[in-house]
């Protein structure tokens, strides 16, 4: 197959799992364990908000027409206090932000530019109609839709969610995510590898980026450069809602993974991504399961999943909008690169703003990576880049 670029092959994940997902299981949540879930159903106002013309300062409420001038002083409003009074000529009122303006005032003014004398209140200036305050509705009106569809529930979200009385709230059901690493050269975590082994990293790193993208992660049991063990191992897999194989998927004699995957009578939408680290990443769908090839390297992996498998994983979690928290720096040091590929280096973004790359030895370097907190993302045509200029930053 013809290798894809980056924003062709991110655009065929995005379109194929759309079309082809199918609706996306709901469930109904109390407002406390629906943290970091993807809403199924759009959200209105129970009633306006505010449902009051409220006070945005500590002040005196006051008729615009009235100043500037010595006015009487009538009563005082807190927050939360039903108002029973109206404003009459000539008098001011002391309120309290948040607290409800009372009929006939039509400005607040703020303490800081008032005095006072005895039982009046002095206020040497005008003041606009409608200063310092929240008009009744201002934020929404009763039934209008707050929150929409497909949006993930963050702490702004359910505050919101709380002020309109959402105690309970339909959401779509996590995706179960199945992680699967592959080859020989892989023993477990409590393991003491030979100098030709290693331990299994990538499920590990694999099944904390699933989970912070809001999936539930399987962790399979590492397959060996066997096929028939591959097989089956796959077939697990594939019971999950999105299937990620770490390591195989390269050129190799015992890369065996795409050869495993045939025997699912799989479809391929792409086997070659032009993106460094990654470029031998698989994509596509066996009995009724979307599956991702990645990269064996720890950078590779990591990479190829948030840039294109979290894509699948968002939608399968009902996201409305993949999410790819790209954003531009200023580089601190000069930067080249070999033009052809999109590359996500590691790099590290300083306390000043500025992007610096980090030193590294290849997709394999893990310590590396764990001197960077996000990836310098370098454009396919351009070869040159010079301290100061702005790049784009994919952040971790």
């Amino acid at each position: 197959m013809a290798a894809l670029s980056f924003a062709d092959a991110r655009r065929t994940v995005v379109d194929r799992v759309r079309e082809d997902s199918g609706p996306i299981p709901t469930e109904t949540l109390d407002l406390s364990h629906a943290a970091g879930r993807v809403l199924a159903q759009s959200i209105h106002a129970d009633r306006d908000y505010p449902p009051e013309a409220l006070s945005m300062r500590d002040g005196y409420a006051v008729r615009s027409e009235d100043l500037p001038g010595a006015l009487r002083l009538a009563g005082e409003i807190r927050a939360g206090q039903a108002c029973t009074f109206a404003l009459e000529p000539g008098q001011a009122i002391e309120i309290m932000t948040g607290a409800t303006v009372p009929p006939g005032a039509d400005a607040v003014v703020m303490v800081e530019h008032t005095r006072t004398e005895g039982h009046r209140v002095v206020i040497d200036r005008p003041v606009e109609a409608g200063a310092n305050i929240n008009p009744q509705g201002c934020d929404a009106r009763a039934g209008d839709e707050v929150l929409p569809a497909g949006v993930r529930l963050h702490f702004a979200e359910t505050a919101l969610l709380a002020s309109v009385g959402a105690a309970f709230v339909n959401v779509h059901r996590q995706p179960r995510v199945a992680i699967l690493a592959t080859g020989d050269e892989l023993v477990e975590l409590d393991s003491h590898p030979l100098p030709h082994q290693i331990r299994n990293s990538n499920s590990w790193s694999l099944a904390q980026q699933v989970a912070r993208a809001g999936a539930l992660p399987q962790v399979l049991p590492v397959a060996g450069d066997d096929l028939e063990a591959t097989i089956d191992l796959i077939g697990d897999g594939l019971h999950a809602d999105l299937l990620l194989i770490s390591g195989g998927v390269s050129a190799g004699k015992y890369d065996l993974v795409e050869l495993a995957l045939k025997s699912f009578d799989a479809t391929f939408h792409f086997d070659r991504v032009l993106l460094q680290p990654g470029q031998p990443c698989v994509f596509g769908a066996a009995r009724g399961t979307f599956f991702f090839g990645l990269p064996g390297n720890p950078a590779s992996t990591m990479v190829c999943f948030e840039t294109l498998a979290r894509a699948a994983v968002d939608i399968l979690s009902g996201l409305s909008a993949p999410w790819l928290p790209l954003t531009w720096a200023r580089l601190a040091a000069d930067f080249r690169h070999k033009p052809g590929l999109t590359r996500f280096l590691p790099a590290r973004l300083k306390a000043d703003g500025t992007l610096l790359p980090v030193s590294w030895s290849g997709s394999g370097d893990l310590a590396a990576l764990g001197r960077a907190n996000a990836w310098l993302v370098a454009d396919p045509g351009r070869a040159e880049y010079a301290a100061g200029d702005l790049i784009q930053v994919l952040l971790r």
